[in-house]
């Protein structure tokens, strides 16, 4: 006579509809006190038994709930829905873009609890063909963030993306800077510009200000006489303090601070604010005021696609390669013009915001020029050779 299972060892059956062996095991009850039960089957007893097996191993290790059939797209699209509150409006779609074209696309059909480590370091592996490194720390990370969550709500035992390291990518686009006559040629090109586009570039150019910085930028933070006769005077100046990021803060700390304005801002920015007024009165019922140095048609703040479109409109006219660069190159154009004017780096640094010197020489390491001649300079100052 076949023993009976003991309580809590759940049980084994013969379906004659379904021609299997089905393993059924309570997991639990729901808040009514009905019982739940998991059930899987197999075509042999032995693979019920195995499944009988998992069943109450995940029920030990507190995922015994867990749906056998969510999948990979399900985890990440519940994480966009639910664990993107309170990000950037563009964060969100960045997120949303990389998911869908580059996780589910590939991965969205496997059920989570069947995804393994190897299926995570292919398809990494697979992507680094045609995407940067960058990207690559995107999609990993949303992947990762997704099963995290997942395995939070008690749908999956582990985040098999933990065990997978990020491949090497295609080498993307570097960031270059302007030489000192395109510089010239795109200043001259904005001057002339009878646009708000002109004065963006200008100031951006000019003042070291990040993008992100420059559109939100309000005329209340902005000073355009400065105060000649105090002791020490105070120059013309921009107090760079918001950013578009999500609350409006800039990127660090540090980053908040206040910039003398060269005397082309200042010009730029006294035309800006006749157009404006000019705009305003066009605009009518329509202006929404906000405060914005550089607004749209209607007082709105500019997006990042209107800035790319104008910045290339004017790098055309000035005779530049437009599709070649970006509005963020403004920046690195600075620094390479601060520093082959001899400014030293210590100072670049708290003109553009950093927290420290090696910040900016990790990021625009390519626009700083190294100064590796000091030392021997001083040294045959004070013991002079035979040359000398």
């Amino acid at each position: 006579m076949t023993k009976r299972r003991s309580r809590g060892d759940g049980g084994l059956r013969w379906s004659e509809a379904r021609q299997r062996w089905i393993a059924e095991a309570t997991v639990g009850y729901t808040p009514a006190g009905k019982r739940i039960v998991k059930s899987a089957s197999g075509k042999t007893k032995t693979a019920a038994k195995d499944a009988l097996k998992e069943i109450l191993r995940d029920y030990e290790d507190g995922v015994a709930i867990a749906p056998h059939d969510y999948t990979v797209a399900q985890a990440v699209r519940d994480w966009l829905t639910y664990g993107l509150h309170g990000r950037d409006e563009e964060t969100v779609k960045k997120n949303t873009s990389l998911a869908n074209t580059h996780v589910i696309s590939a991965l969205g059909a496997r059920k989570l609890r069947a995804l393994s480590a190897d299926d995570v370091d292919v398809w990494l592996a697979d992507k680094a063909k045609t995407l940067s490194t960058r990207t690559l720390r995107d999609i990993r990370s949303i992947l990762l963030r997704a099963i995290s969550r997942a395995q939070a709500r008690d749908k999956v035992k582990r985040n098999v993306v933990r065990l997978c390291e990020v491949p090497s990518g295609k080498a993307g686009r570097p960031s270059k800077s302007l030489t000192f006559d395109q510089a010239v040629s795109i200043l001259d090109a904005a001057e002339a510009d009878i646009s708000t586009m002109g004065a963006y570039i200008i100031v951006s150019l000019l003042s070291g200000a990040r993008t992100e910085e420059v559109r939100p930028l309000l005329w209340s933070h902005v000073d355009l006489v400065g105060a000649p006769k105090a002791n020490p005077p105070t120059p013309p100046h921009i107090m760079v303090w918001r950013s578009v990021r999500t609350g409006g803060d800039t990127k660090t700390k540090k980053s908040k601070r206040t910039t003398a304005l060269p005397q082309r801002c200042v010009d730029a920015l006294k035309a800006q604010k006749e157009r404006q007024s000019v705009a305003r009165q066009e605009a009518g019922e329509r202006w929404q005021e906000h405060g914005l140095v550089f607004a749209s048609e209607t007082g709105t703040e500019l997006d990042s696609a209107n800035v790319r479109r104008g910045f290339r409109r004017v790098a055309k006219k000035a005779g530049l390669k437009a599709a070649d660069w970006t509005p963020r190159e403004l920046r690195h154009s600075f620094v390479s013009l601060l520093s082959d004017g001899g400014v030293p780096i210590e100072k670049i640094s708290l003109l553009v915001g950093h927290s420290g010197t090696s910040v900016t020489e990790q990021v625009y390491r390519h626009q700083i020029r190294p100064v590796l001649q000091d030392g021997a300079a001083t040294i045959d100052r004070l013991f002079p050779g035979s040359a000398a």
